[in-house]
């Protein structure tokens, strides 16, 4: 697991090394154990390492001698490494270690840029061929986008930058700043940018299972490949024990993130079982919790999880007096705007995570969108023939209901929204569309949330966040086996996470199987009441004057808002205000990113 970097482009000189430098140190957080960046005449590739596999070996930029002029980056894991370093010795290439990216400069020279269709597990790849009539930039990532490379092209110059983070890419020269104008719409109608946009114009996001080959002072052309081969045999309990069996396997220590409920239990249930058959050490489960009595806690629930699977248990408390420092750190390390208050949450566990001495944390990230475990899900196919159930499936998706926001909305506002379609609209009529040409509701939803909002609303946030303390999140549920194993079930049994329920059903506790479903989060509505810092950072990021700058939204209204909020308290206005706070201290961070390097994490 590390952070990749790199620029490509037709005739220019070789990158000033301060350049270069300047982009390694904003994203050295997720890879303080090594760090190196080669360069040429138009061409640079660096990697900040997180060592996990084969600690000792796997120097990048990846080189091997019988092969020059071919390098690679790699950030992520491969899971089929020794498989594929077998077959490749068959073939006659020699490896100087067993780290898993080591590999990839052979796989390429034998397959070319179809190499990532041979790649298990979760990655971002860079390979740079430098081979006379060959050069070229090829960019990979996995199928479910659980590494993610940023990408800017200039059509001036015809030069290609990429990052692992947002931030990074920004400290390329050259690299314009400029926040999309709907970007706030998107914000509340969707939570996170979606597809391959982000928040910021010229900035895009290579999309899952995506390879995107770039020449010499052309701009990328991206491919869609398809889905990686996988075999699903078995029950649902024991394709994922598999998984979890697999990822369970470091040479750094390994934990999970426990949050009390169904899937993230499933995964601490089954890791805890392999460490006993194998007399490795207890597991060690993770969970957030926070000072003081807060309403929906999950502490009870993640404790009954860790007696049941005789883990050793921590946790951990923070103290809701940080949450205003929390809030700056996530919206930077993030580089564009989430209106989720998990983000928090996230951040401070896997502080924690890596406190206790850990590297390599397991979760249980994806079991909703692939088994249909969303309150949004059922409410859609409950919903009779003829009726919207694609629009209100969009708007259940939103920080602010669409009559909201379109009534903070600004008249000038209002009308470019309505002119240029909001991601709500883009995302039901994607759902209509699908279910026109013979997709059932389920599956369009599926599709939906596992090609879209699963990478950019889930994947990403646990990518950055855990990364911010050098943790390395693997995710059971994004493995090939399981998801075609899930995409197979018939309706019923990827309806309300059924087959899941049947899984657990000897291994978790009944209070965690009988409970309600809960999101891992903080109780915002609860924290954002008078005398709390939150509630005063609220006030400012929203104080009439900054609104008013800003011209998208009436300060009346929002001030009209938190007075209802705060006279009687409710969950759907304090994500409403935490949404357009997160933006508009988004707006603010984004113009100072040309931060100084090297500030903390």
């Amino acid at each position: 697991m590390c952070r990749i970097l790199g620029s490509f482009a037709a005739g220019a000189d070789r990158p000033e090394p301060a350049q270069l430098a300047a982009v390694s140190a904003r994203q050295r957080h997720g890879g303080p154990d090594e760090h190196q960046v080669l360069s040429g005449p138009g061409w640079s590739l660096g990697c900040d390492r997180l060592a996990v596999t084969d600690p000792c070996g796997g120097q990048q930029p990846y080189r091997l001698p019988h092969l020059p002029g071919i390098l690679a980056v790699l950030n992520g894991e491969i899971y089929n490494h020794a498989e594929l370093r077998r077959a490749l010795a068959a073939r006659g290439h020699r490896f100087p270690d067993r780290c898993d990216g080591t590999l990839l400069p052979a796989l390429y020279a034998e397959y070319g840029p179809a190499f990532a269709e041979h790649l298990d597990g979760m990655f971002a790849v860079a390979i740079l061929d430098l081979r006379p009539g060959s050069t070229q930039l090829v960019l990979a990532v996995d199928d479910m986008g659980m590494k993610p490379i940023h990408l800017h092209h200039d059509p001036y110059d015809g030069s290609t930058r990429f990052a692992s983070e947002i931030p990074a890419l920004l400290a390329f020269e050259g690299v314009r700043i400029s926040p999309r104008e709907e970007s706030l719409d998107t914000v509340l109608a969707t939570r996170t940018s979606f597809s391959t946009h982000t928040a910021l114009d010229g900035v895009s996001v290579l999309p899952p299972g995506a390879t995107a080959f770039v020449r010499p002072g052309a701009a990328p052309v991206v491919r869609r490949r398809g889905p990686h081969r996988a075999d699903p045999a078995g029950a649902t309990q024991d394709v994922l024990r598999h998984e979890v069996r697999r990822l369970a396997e470091a040479d750094v220590p390994v934990c999970a993130i426990t949050s009390g409920g169904l899937d993230s239990g499933l995964v601490t249930a089954l890791a805890a079982e392999h460490a006993r058959e194998t007399d490795a050490p207890p597991l060690h489960s993770f969970h957030l919790t926070y000072r003081g009595r807060w309403p929906d806690s999950e502490a009870a629930y993640a404790r009954s999880v860790a007696r049941r699977t005789r883990t050793v248990h921590h946790e951990v408390a923070v103290d809701p007096d940080e949450l205003v420092s929390l809030l700056t750190r996530t919206v930077r390390h993030l580089g564009q705007p989430n209106a989720d208050p998990i983000t928090l949450s996230t951040y401070a566990l896997f502080r924690a995570v890596r406190e206790n001495g850990f590297t390599v944390a397991l979760t249980g990230d994806g079991a909703d969108e692939l088994f249909g475990g969303y309150d949004r899900m059922r409410a859609a196919l409950d919903a009779p023939a003829g009726a919207d159930w694609a629009g209100t499936y969009a708007d259940a998706l939103s920080a602010a209901p669409r009559l909201l926001r379109e009534h903070l909305y600004t008249a000038n506002y209002r009308a470019h929204i309505a002119d240029q379609g909001s991601a709500a609209d883009r995302i039901a009529q994607e759902l209509r569309s699908a279910e026109a040409v013979g997709a059932d509701r389920l599956t369009a939803m599926t599709a939906f949330e596992t090609r879209w909002r699963l990478p950019a609303y889930h994947l990403r946030r646990v990518d950055h966040l855990s990364m911010a303390w050098a943790v390395e999140a693997r995710m059971p549920f994004c493995q090939p086996s399981v998801v075609t194993h899930a995409r197979a079930l018939p309706t019923a049994a990827r309806t309300g996470k059924r087959a899941l329920y049947e899984a657990g059903a000897e291994l978790l506790p009944s209070s965690v199987l009988r409970r309600p479903k809960q999101p891992f989060t903080l109780p915002l509505a609860a924290m954002l009441a008078p005398g709390t810092p939150l509630l005063e950072t609220v006030r400012e990021l929203l104080s009439p004057a900054r609104l008013v700058l800003g011209g998208k939204v009436r300060a009346d209204r929002v001030q009209k808002l938190l007075a209802r909020h705060l006279e009687r308290p409710s969950q759907h206005d304090a994500l409403t205000l935490w949404a357009l706070a997160v933006h508009e201290l988004w707006t603010e961070v984004v113009q100072g990113m040309r931060i100084p390097v090297g500030c903390a994490a």
